[in-house]
């Protein structure tokens, strides 16, 4: 067919602000459940699929299972918007399980972790479609188009979508041990690499991206390794601020992989452009600050600080600019989520 010869176009993903229930309540909102993985563009063309993260980089060689996703729109060329996800044994999605798949790039150690934790693709938006573009159609009509085009099959899902009451669909949300939602206006187009209001997400958990900007050594069991991360953010004016320093969550497979990642990145002082307490910086090993990952916490405290954060996992997704001080800063004292 004449169509498998276009070339698609690249895109950049669309992103979601952080909001309250009541900014989206009302008609003229839809919800989707917020699936707990690694962002990514599907380009579906010349029988194959190129998976590209929310940071332009290529991470189609990780997952090999979702090349089979190359017919899901019967050879039409198309750009698919969606979440690739790893799910946990009781069928919740696990980002902890995700995590050994997102840095693997050998093919012996990808086809292993493919058959031991497989993950699937959430499809839950179409950009392009043969040589025609659809970010300028209404959100609804985007929808019924992927519905039409896009057919599920073995790794991959288009999932429902509701025009109920965001306050339902999130305690339905918490009930199946989901992230949250997100609320997409329906009248709105799909914005490239713009973070809109016009999808608002509304998290269970209070999780914010970050940067190591260094760490310090561990005691007692943790001996003569990482005993905790000290952490930065960045604010408006592109200064790095210290917002506090993790000392759990962490598996010993994580902690051998952060060595790994931060040993060649050790720099003679800090890198933030603030001090850091005294009893942070005592024994620190400074790092180039390089490195995202992704904290749970329980508040922020008045001076900016993550109040009992623990370790989620490493973001090779997110370019350290991304962690942002300000969306920390806004949740002072409020025990609200922060920028996911």
């Amino acid at each position: 067919m004449a169509c498998t010869m276009v070339r698609l176009p690249a895109y950049a993903p669309m992103l979601a602000q952080l909001g309250t229930l009541p900014s989206v309540q009302g008609p003229g909102w839809a919800v989707e459940m917020k699936w707990d993985g690694v962002r990514a563009l599907a380009y579906l063309e010349d029988g194959a699929v190129r998976l590209m993260s929310r940071n332009g980089k290529n991470i189609t060689a990780a997952y090999p299972e979702l090349q089979l996703m190359a017919g899901a729109t019967g050879g039409r060329p198309a750009v698919v918007d969606g979440e690739i996800v790893a799910f946990d044994e009781a069928g919740r999605p696990s980002f902890e399980a995700l995590q050994p798949r997102m840095h693997q790039r050998n093919p012996a150690a990808v086809a292993r972790l493919a058959s031991a934790v497989p993950v699937t693709f959430m499809a839950f938006d179409i950009l392009h479609l043969d040589a025609a573009s659809s970010i300028s159609l209404p959100y609804t009509e985007r929808r019924h188009l992927l519905e039409s085009t896009f057919t599920p099959g073995y790794r991959w899902q288009v999932p429902t979508w509701f025009t109920d009451d965001a306050t339902h669909a999130l305690g339905s949300s918490r009930q199946l041990g989901l992230e949250g939602v997100v609320c997409k206006r329906m009248s709105s187009p799909y914005r490239p690499g713009k973070r809109s209001g016009e999808w608002t997400k509304v998290k269970n958990v209070s999780a914010v991206e970050v940067v190591i900007g260094g760490w310090q050594p561990g005691a007692g069991r943790r001996s003569g390794t990482i005993g905790s991360l000290l952490l930065g953010a960045y604010d408006e004016r592109g200064r790095l601020l210290y917002v506090g320093h993790v000392g759990t969550g962490f598996t010993q497979a994580m902690l051998r992989d952060l060595e790994e990642r931060l040993a060649p990145l050790e720099r003679p002082g800090p890198p933030f452009d603030e001090p850091v307490p005294r009893e942070h910086a005592r024994d620190a090993h400074w790092v180039e600050p390089r490195v995202v990952g992704e904290v749970q916490y329980a508040e922020v405290t008045g001076d900016g600080m993550l109040r009992h954060p623990s370790w989620r996992g490493l973001r090779p997704d997110r370019e350290p600019a991304e962690a942002s001080a300000a969306e920390i800063l806004r949740q002072r004292g409020t025990g609200d989520a922060a920028a996911g």
